[in-house]
């Protein structure tokens, strides 16, 4: 069959994707930069396209096209400078059904949520909640899955935290500790996609997944601490007042297009835990993966260390980064005129003036732009062209500053490095 599935290069959707694939299917992306995705999905076909902008009907007509199946693994889990909630989980669904129901498209797959409990009214399940229903209400054949936490080999949002948090050393603090989380494998959410598309699913089916156990959030980070090949730690309950500057913090970097998994819609659900309906545990008399069989299936290596213990280091990079050439840039300018003593024997002292604030400006800008998410990859690449033009200019005006007991030149050496561990670890997918 033709399918076309919406969130494909996401944690699941990527699975889905591989996993219709093997089965035989032609299987099409939708993303807003296939140029980028394609050489990494070789077997699946790509489209250039933007949930966001995809509102009106007829935006689908032609995306829509030639296709059977449609699955949506598309989300947000809140609006930021990278993502418009209401239009990507909403406005673009309602539009999809409208389109889909003129069109010769014969079934949908919605990866949806449990959108009831604690958090349901956030935007985030709100706009899946009035989604679904706008799905069940169009007449269209559909099947609706919920899945509980979804673990797997690689990592994302949640589970990516969860890895990062088993990583901490000697101690684990824990906000909602105690909150009881289900989880699923996205191996058995892509199986039962797959069985969905194969006609072995009811029409207008409502599914929760979740594995019949049901572990504590305390429970579950040890787990991944034994996954992760670390030695036991103590865990320290936090009060959870205590999320409040978490989240707050969080939200801000989601303003700016960094999708944590801190921000207070996760926050607000894992206060109540991760729970499902408790009546889809089983389905065609297979029983889903736990926690301990997913991870044991899918042994950790050392890149799987790694990426836990940068995890949250990552945005003290960029903050410190920030910090740094805001600094740089702001404490000249507190006192210019013996700022630009070093330029005089070269220039006049307008000149020098004016150098020193150009430059001043520049190492501002560079600390502000690399803490919102669509510039932070130039901004990095800029703090190295603009540092390795200090470290010439200040090699051939003034060497002997290589040999002053201050090293201004030597101490900018590290932050190059830092730069560079940065531009390593900002891909986000």
């Amino acid at each position: 069959m033709k399918i076309l599935i919406l969130g494909a290069t996401g944690f699941i959707g990527s699975v889905i994707a591989a996993r219709l694939c093997k089965d035989g299917h032609m299987v099409t992306g939708l993303a807003r930069n296939p140029d980028r995705v394609r050489v990494k999905h070789l077997s699946i076909h790509w489209i250039k396209a933007d949930l966001a902008e995809m509102t009106h009907p007829s935006n689908w007509d032609a995306v829509l096209s030639g296709y059977q199946i449609v699955i949506n693994c598309a989300g947000a889990l809140q609006d930021g400078l990278s993502d418009d909630l209401a239009a990507i989980q909403e406005k673009a669904m309602l539009a999809l059904y409208a389109a889909a129901a003129q069109s010769a498209i014969e079934f949908v797959v919605q990866i949806s949520a449990r959108t009831k409990g604690a958090g349901q009214d956030q935007p985030f399940l709100a706009t899946k909640r009035h989604a679904d229903k706008a799905l069940v209400a169009s007449g269209l054949n559909h099947i609706i899955l919920r899945p509980a936490l979804v673990l797997g080999r690689n990592a994302h949002g949640g589970t990516a935290l969860l890895r990062a948090l088993a990583a901490l050393p000697y101690l684990l603090p824990l906000i909602h500790a105690q909150s009881p989380v289900e989880t699923v494998s996205v191996d058995d959410v892509a199986s039962i996609v797959s069985a969905a598309v194969a006609g072995e699913l009811q029409s207008g089916t409502d599914i929760d997944l979740a594995a019949s156990e049901i572990l504590t959030l305390r429970e579950l980070v040890i787990l991944h601490r034994s996954w992760l090949g670390l030695p036991p730690a103590r865990v320290v309950p936090m009060p959870a007042g205590l999320a409040k500057p978490v989240t707050w913090a969080a939200d801000i970097a989601g303003r700016l297009g960094w999708r944590s998994p801190l921000r207070s819609t996760a926050m607000a659900v894992m206060s109540e835990g991760v729970l499902s309906r408790r009546d889809a545990q089983y389905l065609r008399g297979e029983c889903l993966a736990t926690a301990v069989e997913t991870l044991g299936a899918n042994p950790s290596g050392v890149q799987d260390l790694w990426f836990a213990r940068l995890y949250l280091l990552k945005p003290l990079m960029i903050g410190g980064l920030a910090l740094f050439w805001m600094l740089s840039g702001i404490i000249p300018m507190l006192a210019p005129m013996a700022a630009s003593r070093h330029f005089l024997p070269f220039m006049s002292g307008g000149m020098a003036m004016a150098l020193t604030l150009t430059t001043c400006f520049l190492d501002i800008a560079l600390g502000a732009f690399v803490v919102v998410r669509p510039f932070a990859r130039s901004a990095l690449f800029g703090m190295l062209a603009v540092t390795l033009a200090y470290l010439v200019g200040g090699t051939l005006l003034e060497p002997s500053l290589w040999l002053d007991p201050l090293g201004p030149l030597v101490k900018v050496l590290p932050s190059m490095l830092l730069t560079l561990a940065a531009l390593a670890v900002l891909e986000e997918r």
